[in-house]
């Protein structure tokens, strides 16, 4: 007998979209799991918790995953009691509940992978489960009037026919927990409908058979009957209406009077469920083509806005406003396409709270993660090359940052310590904060640490701000012993280098004493930027629109020279000058005596720069073209992209030119600076870099 290969690729489809949908499912549960607390029990995180557990298991037994369902069977019966009161949530089965979704993972893991499982995996944490159960002294039942609302809301009669279709079992649904919630609503009255029950010899135990009948005497709204049956709204007929309040309370109705005495129930349950949102699941590798496709659009508009201009048409040209019209259109779908690819940052934070309680658990320590700003949201390529940094920075603010409970009440700070993870969006930029309120940078013994692994030299002279920047050398730890959580240097230089290799940079601000904090700055996308196009002597470059203050032509009494630089003075702030054509050593035609053109700009920190350019040639999107995969990272520069002309750019990476412009420009006397003197190379190959990345760019397209 030959299969039917179009069935087997549904059943495929099928699978694929449930593992989907785990994926999605468990990183959330994995979340709200590692914040149960026995102290402040939070019944919306167990139902929650519930039901997705719930929606694994149904999903499973649709696929027959026989140890998954058996697994997330007595998972969700411990989780079911849990959220009705019938036992207390305390250290031990929070404990327990954290591992029962470790074993649920691995289980869905191996499902999906088609891996042997091994024999007992997950017995002993589903014993467990089961002795919490039946150890547990039985609360008695709660009175039904805690599940009813005050007495001034107006009780109601609701007559509900629930026939199960005959699948229902297979998809790990069960009658008895319908009606046990349907209970705690208020006061019920059921009537079983037997008359599809078969004989003996042809009933199926795998199959439903029965339809109830139910009258509910309650004060909750139709939102909480119809979440009752929220899980099997696809698999059963319903009928839900309600009597007026004043009818008095009328006996059991027998299921078949009932039935036709009501409507015929819509089987797509288009009656019972508010409108939601729809969704489309789509490969990534679609979103990254067509994103690519609106970056090729925006080079050709660019190309096409250049021609136009060269031939001098003036702006009445009809040819003008089209070009226009279509920079328009291109920009809103490029703003349409991109919002596509966006997630929050909840995706990464959300995996952070187990780690904080695993480690902190491990080391002895009392430690509470914070997060805030979660719903930030951030390119999804982006957010992939978060987790490790992220992880990296909180298992070193733990270990290294955070004292003992003991040093911490000796210190006057309360026994638990607080990392507090944040997400912002400043301009084109997402900043995500790792704060801690431990012990900070100790300084001198980062210092020493240093010279003894002969990072620096004996004789260095460093400020407190370079000192912290030593934590990023490679091979760098404070750790006295080897331990699996730290001490063989490997960590914080990963961190800088991924962070670096998507265009990012990292902030460190430390108060011995007191805690420490690093922020993360990384652009929001990876894909298309507005920027200021400017000349420097021939060269053209671009300047994140973002960080671009104002741009002013200066006038002679507004320059002034003080010791290591120029500085413009703009309504009462001194504002220092970095001389582009000097920092990187273009040379060509153009005014060395005065600043033509100076456009200001704010780094994330704050500081403020004037940079001294020839000419503005425009504002227009440009295409990011990241240079790290082909070439070596070039200080200063963040990117390249396209021109109209087909020529290349750089962009601009204004922290970078901050910085190296501040060690240039306090080494050498301004006498020299305004002769032309030759600069060292600090910033080599800047002249040669367009064109050497020039060939790969449009070997890229």
């Amino acid at each position: 007998m030959s299969s039917d290969p179009t069935s087997a690729l549904d059943l495929n489809q099928f699978r694929a979209t449930f593992f989907d949908e785990c994926a999605e499912v468990l990183p959330d549960l994995d979340s709200r799991l590692s914040t149960l607390d026995a102290n402040a029990a939070d019944s919306e995180n167990l139902n929650a918790i519930f039901r997705a557990v719930h929606s694994i298991k149904a999903g499973a037994a649709a696929f027959n995953f026989r140890s998954l369902v058996t697994f997330a069977h007595g998972f969700e019966a411990l989780l079911d009691r849990l959220r009705d009161d019938r036992m207390e949530l305390s250290a031990d089965v929070a404990s327990v509940c954290l591992r029962a979704g470790d074993v649920l993972a691995a289980l869905v893991d191996a499902a999906q992978m088609d891996t042997a499982i091994p024999e007992g995996f997950g017995a002993d944490v589903l014993a467990e489960v089961e002795a919490l159960m039946s150890s547990e002294v039985g609360r008695a039942s709660f009175p039904e009037a805690t599940a009813v609302a005050t007495e001034d809301v107006e009780m109601r009669i609701w007559r509900i026919t629930f026939t199960p279709h005959r699948e229902l079992f297979r998809h790990a649904n069960e009658p008895l927990l319908i009606i046990r919630e349907l209970k705690r609503l208020g006061e019920l009255d059921v009537c079983c409908d037997r008359s599809e029950l078969p004989d003996l010899e042809r009933l199926d135990p795998e199959e439903s058979y029965l339809g109830f009948s139910f009258t509910l005497r309650t004060k909750a709204s139709r939102a909480a009957i119809d979440e009752v049956f929220e899980f099997v709204d696809q698999d059963c007929d319903l009928v839900v209406e309600a009597e007026p309040a004043e009818t008095p309370r009328e006996t059991k109705v027998p299921p078949r009077a009932l039935s036709e005495s009501l409507p015929a129930a819509p089987r797509d349950g288009s009656e019972r469920k508010a409108k939601s949102p729809s969704f489309v699941r789509v490969d990534l590798a679609r979103v990254d083509r067509l994103i690519n496709m609106v970056g090729e659009l925006v080079i050709t508009q660019a190309m096409l806005t250049q021609q136009l201009s060269e031939h001098g048409t003036t702006m009445r040209d009809q040819r003008v406003q089209g070009a226009d019209e279509l920079a328009a259109h291109i920009r809103e779908l490029q703003e349409c396409v991109m919002a596509i690819r966006m997630q929050p940052a909840r995706t990464v934070f959300a995996r952070m709270g187990r780690l904080v309680r695993d480690l902190s658990h491990k080391l002895g320590k009392k430690v509470r993660l914070v997060t805030s700003g979660d719903e930030t949201e951030v390119d999804k390529t982006i957010v992939e090359e978060l987790v490790d940094p992220i992880t990296h920075m909180i298992r070193n603010a733990i270990d290294h940052g955070i004292e003992m409970p003991e040093l911490r009440l000796a210190a006057g700070k309360p026994e638990e310590a607080v990392i507090h993870l944040s997400a912002t969006q400043r301009a084109g930029n997402i900043l995500i904060t790792i704060a801690d309120d431990g012990a900070g940078i100790d300084t001198e013994k980062v210092l020493a640490k240093a010279i003894s692994k002969g990072i620096v030299r004996d004789d260095a002279k460093l400020s407190e701000e370079e000192i912290h920047e030593l934590i990023f050398a490679p091979g760098f730890s404070t750790a006295e012993k080897v331990t699996e959580v730290s001490g063989r240097g490997v960590g914080m230089d990963v961190v800088r280098r991924n962070i670096a290799s998507i265009g990012g940079r990292i902030h460190t601000n430390s108060v011995q004493g007191q805690g420490s904090s690093f922020t993360l700055v990384i652009p929001l996308t990876l894909a298309v930027l507005d920027g200021m196009h400017v000349a420097v002597r021939g060269e053209k470059y671009i300047i994140p629109l973002a960080s671009i203050v104002e741009t002013v032509r200066p006038d002679r009494r507004q320059i002034r020279s003080v010791a290591g630089g120029d500085v413009i003075f703009i309504r009462g702030e001194y504002i220092r000058l970095i001389h582009l054509h000097q920092l990187f050593n273009v040379a060509g035609e153009g005014e060395d005596t005065h600043p033509s053109l100076v456009v200001v700009v704010e780094t994330e920190n704050g500081t403020k720069a004037g940079l001294v350019v020839d000419e503005l040639i425009g504002q227009q999107q440009f295409v990011f073209k990241n240079l790290n995969e082909n070439a070596d990272p070039v200080p200063g520069i963040a990117g390249a992209t396209i021109l109209g002309n087909g020529r290349v750019a750089l962009i601009l990476n204004l922290e970078d030119i901050c910085s190296i412009a501040s060690a240039n420009l306090d080494r050498y006397p301004k006498s020299e600076r305004e002769h032309g003197a030759d600069m060292p190379d600090q910033m080599p190959a800047f002249t040669r870099a367009s064109a050497s990345v020039e060939p790969v760019l449009q070997a890229q397209g």
